[in-house]
């Protein structure tokens, strides 16, 4: 789980692949297990992160989701 996945994060390459950085965040999960607690861009926070609940790697995918939902509008989905 990468856990920080913001713009600032995601660069395209040369031949238009993209490229994601800084793991430094990033863990293993094992399966079925909840991870806690969560330090991400709150931006990109998913609604169990907000929430103080457990979460598991479908947080990135929450946060892939708003990055593409802000690259279409040009601002911040949730700016709260």
């Amino acid at each position: 789980i990468h856990r920080d996945l913001k713009p600032s994060n995601i660069v395209v390459k040369s031949d238009c692949t993209l490229k994601i950085l800084d793991f430094g965040l990033a863990r293993t999960a094992a399966t079925g297990l909840l991870m806690t607690p969560y330090v991400v861009t709150r931006y990109y926070r998913a609604p169990e992160v907000i929430l103080g609940m457990g979460y598991q790697a479908n947080v990135d995918v929450w946060s892939v989701g708003c990055i593409m939902a802000e690259m279409v509008r040009g601002s911040v989905l949730f700016p709260g």
